[in-house]
């Protein structure tokens, strides 16, 4: 078997592997993988296209337990298949960690492109570790100290295709959760941030003593030098660690058509530098 090459796209976020066949890994390979996530953050593979939805599934089983998401239904046929579909709202144009609207935010999402359109729908990661360390030392303590109130009610909560049912009864549940603004890596035992558009507001701050803070902090996170950006191709697999990063994918597509399928792995409760973890609130 060809030893599987990797190269890194950037200085802090972001690395490629070719020569590799997802649908086959060996144990060595497997563990190689989940190491090289924690140090790139982000992985990409090139020339996936023949996974199949059971595959796709198997695979991301590497990085931990896949789960359902908790307001949308899955691809017919799977158990864990989240399809974004341009056509039906599918487009995450804003800053986000996946699922950081409950109190246990994915560990790690797995996607693969179906369509893409030519020259345009490319994503964006930022690393949320490195942010944090770039901070001044007296900015850090403050985000410390800080929890901070999310919810899906902003775009989970869009009105349906008419006559979806099963997807009304999903998207009219909302959750709302609080978290640490910095949370300890259960892996590796870094500091990263946690905000993102899920956020609603610093827990005891005004809206706008909020939108003051929360401007300061995810500038360092979304810097153009701790930013990867990802141009897709049909078949593409691209793997990240949603405990130290964020992502955005740019809406500049049009009418065009891009379709994606996406496996979460259940995470954990976030951990703040004092040993408290996230909270779920009930409306």
């Amino acid at each position: 078997m060809t030893e599987p090459e990797v190269r890194a796209l950037t200085s802090n976020i972001g690395a490629e592997f070719s020569n590799l066949d997802l649908r086959e890994l060996p144990p060595r390979t497997r563990a190689q993988l989940y190491e090289a996530l924690l140090r790139h953050r982000v992985l990409f593979f090139r020339g996936q296209g023949t996974m199949t939805l059971e595959q796709h599934e198997q695979f991301a089983r590497v990085f931990g337990t896949p789960m359902a998401p908790p307001t949308i239904a899955v691809v017919a046929g799977s158990r864990y298949v989240l399809e974004l579909d341009s056509r039906r709202g599918g487009r995450a144009d804003a800053w986000h960690t996946d699922g950081a609207y409950t109190a246990q935010p994915d560990k790690v999402t797995v996607l693969r492109s179906i369509i893409v359109p030519p020259h345009c729908g490319d994503t964006l990661w930022a690393n949320t570790v490195a942010a944090y360390a770039s901070m001044p030392v007296p900015l850090q303590r403050l985000a410390d100290s800080l929890w901070v109130q999310h919810s899906n009610d902003f775009d989970h909560t869009e009105r349906p295709p008419a006559g979806d049912s099963q997807l009304a009864a999903l998207r009219t549940r909302i959750l709302r959760t609080e978290h640490p603004a910095v949370r300890v890596h259960p892996d590796t035992g870094e500091r990263s941030l946690l905000l993102g558009n899920s956020m609603q507001r610093f827990v005891g701050f005004s809206r706008t003593q909020t939108g003051i803070l929360y401007e300061l902090l995810q500038g360092y996170i979304t810097r153009p030098d701790n930013v990867v950006r990802w141009q897709w191709q049909p078949g593409d697999v691209a793997v990240w660690d949603n405990r130290s990063t964020q992502h955005l994918a740019i809406n500049d597509y049009s009418d065009a058509l891009r379709i994606m399928q996406r496996v979460s792995i259940r995470g954990d409760a976030a951990e703040s530098i004092d040993g408290q973890t996230s909270r779920s609130l009930d409306y």
